[in-house]
């Protein structure tokens, strides 16, 4: 991959090359219908209004809305589950990625079980993702009661991602200008936001690579603002019904191409196991592809492979969250959400962050207000010069500054590594601390999307954080985006403190002032910063990693549990990346 916002370095190149004979050929529809929809006007009457006033009552809550952690991917996927089945009325999804793996086989049944019962299910999904097996994910538009439609697409068979890639090169500024909100709302009474798509890798099942994520599920008023938000996408003219993009007919034939594909990748993997000649074909591994790697927003590449019987397993093992014992913090709250229009339609332009302040422009507010001190969590960290400014005004007033975020070998795609690397210096010399999580050993090939080479696993601080495989240990990368004020305010969402949130993606976050909650955020994240991350230090002027507390590591002066090609490669190649597409 040349970073983790940009297409696979093979994808780029071919269509390059084919771009002459093909290029303008596929076109978006035109007069499309969108017929125009709501959020359900009013919870009240649905089973989940009526336990959200229970739950206030027994907490005695003042405030009028309440918030949850969903701090590990059984509380995550839990609460989802528990969504769809308590729904009755409506079900609103909005997501970046739905990855056609167990965890989201098992949750869309749920959700079209739900369809069949009498709920009114809207889904609105990014289409970068759209093609080859995820493709498939778009077979629910067709279903009674469920409507789907795809933000920003791209023209061009979904088959697999060439043509698509062709296309992208024509409108390349638009390809990169993603949806990357996430919300699950149910009723319009209870939502889950934060930091998770839907797939394996968010959910601690994958087989090598499993994300440390951060949810918040959230009650009462403040869930009507979040569903305001998705109205807005839904009706919007960026949005088109999947019935516009493809045919039954196409979706079949993706289906029996993804089912051929994975026999022959069983049997190939039958072979190899079996020390049959041939091994060299042997399949990638779960949560990468032969090119894999990240595609624009810094989201990981899916994989071509189908799910395993144990990752079925392992997702139909995980059970609801009892919602009636949910212990909520009732505090007041607000909804900070970028406008559809941040991502432009064909032959427009992209509202500007000085026409419209994006979600990324209130988290530098915020810091221009901190007092104290503020604990960012960010895992593509790329500060732009107002972002430099901000952390150099907040340290001049005194504010304590601790970053956490991807270390290189964490990062699976190290490339976009380099736009926070060529700031790492400037920030410790303004007395900024931080913290880049410990994963496994990271190599040349890496760069490129593989998994990199072997290594041990991260340390027990990071594995907690991530929370463990079902499918055993896996590697562990940072994904939360959290920002915490002064011990009082928190900011849960899907936005990366970088350049690319703040100038090209849509995202969308809470903002609740509690210090309980706060409490509760720092209580998760302190224990990763201590035992499972490097503490980067600028000694000398020289850069020094020190070694996670018990973790028997020795402290480095160079990026730890990475290759010297790697490294070289970055030291070369970093410098030309721009920052606003890293």
């Amino acid at each position: 991959m040349l970073s983790t916002r940009f297409v696979s370095l093979r994808n780029l190149l071919l269509a390059l090359a084919v771009t002459s004979v093909l290029a303008g050929c596929a076109q978006l529809p035109t007069d499309v219908q969108r017929p125009v929809s709501s959020a359900l006007a009013s919870p009240q009457g649905t089973a989940l209004d009526a336990l959200v006033k229970e739950r206030r009552q027994t907490n005695n809550g003042r405030a009028a809305s309440g918030f949850m952690l969903l701090p590990t991917p059984q509380t995550a996927y839990g609460s989802r589950l528990a969504l769809v089945d308590a729904a009755q009325k409506t079900l609103d999804l909005q997501y970046y990625a739905i990855h056609a793996d167990a965890s989201t086989e098992r949750l869309l049944r749920a959700v079209l079980a739900a369809s069949q019962r009498g709920v009114r299910v809207r889904i609105l999904l990014d289409d970068f993702h759209g093609t080859g097996r995820n493709a498939l994910v778009m077979r629910l538009g067709f279903e009674p009661n469920i409507e789907m439609r795809m933000f920003n697409p791209l023209a061009g068979a979904r088959g697999s991602s060439i043509g698509r890639m062709v296309n992208a090169i024509g409108d390349f500024n638009r390809a990169q200008q993603r949806m990357h909100n996430k919300l699950f709302i149910a009723d319009n009474a209870m939502a889950v936001t934060g930091g998770r798509n839907l797939g394996d890798a968010y959910f601690g099942i994958a087989q090598t690579r499993n994300f440390v994520d951060l949810d918040v599920l959230t009650a009462g008023p403040i869930v009507q603002n979040l569903s305001a938000s998705f109205d807005q996408y839904w009706n919007n003219e960026r949005a088109y019904p999947v019935e516009s993009l493809v045919t039954r007919e196409e979706l079949k034939d993706i289906r029996d191409k993804t089912i051929a594909a994975e026999k022959t990748r069983t049997d190939r993997q039958n072979a190899a196991n079996d020390g049959s000649p041939g091994n060299s074909a042997k399949a990638a591994p779960e949560g990468t592809t032969g090119d894999g790697g990240k595609l624009p927003d810094g989201e990981p590449r899916p994989t071509d492979a189908g799910p395993t019987d144990a990752q079925r397993t392992a997702a139909w093992d995980q059970q609801p969250l009892d919602l009636r014992r949910a212990n909520f913090i009732w505090a007041p709250a607000v909804v900070m959400a970028d406008k559809p229009a941040k991502i432009p339609v064909e032959d427009a332009e992209a509202t500007s962050a000085g026409e419209s302040e994006t979600v990324v422009d209130g988290l530098l507010n915020l810091i221009a207000q901190s007092r104290e001190d503020l604990l960012i969590i960010s895992p593509y960290f790329v500060p732009g010069p107002d972002m430099l400014q901000a952390f150099a005004t907040a340290r001049a007033r005194g504010v304590k500054v601790r970053v956490l975020t991807n270390s290189l070998a964490s990062n699976d795609a190290p490339v976009a590594h380099a736009g926070y690397a060529r700031h790492r210096e400037k920030l410790l010399a303004m007395g900024i601390e931080i913290y880049e999580l410990r994963s496994e050993q990271s190599g040349l090939g890496s760069a490129f999307g593989s998994s990199g080479s072997s290594g041990s696993s991260g340390s027990s601080g990071a594995s907690t954080a991530a929370g463990s495989s079902a499918l055993g240990e896996s590697r562990a990368m940072l994904h939360s985006k959290v920002l915490v004020m002064d011990k009082r305010l928190v900011v849960i969402g899907s936005m990366n403190l970088d350049q690319r949130s703040q100038l090209q993606n849509t995202e969308i976050a809470l903002l609740i002032r509690s210090t309980a909650l706060a409490q509760q955020v720092a209580a998760e994240i302190d224990p990763t910063m201590s035992s499972g991350a490097w503490h980067v230090e600028l000694v000398d002027g020289q850069l020094v990693w020190r070694a996670p507390q018990g973790s028997n590591l020795q402290d480095a002066t160079h990026d730890p549990d990475t290759s010297l090609g790697l490294r070289m490669l970055l030291k070369v190649f970093g410098p030309l990346a721009p920052e606003e597409l890293l």
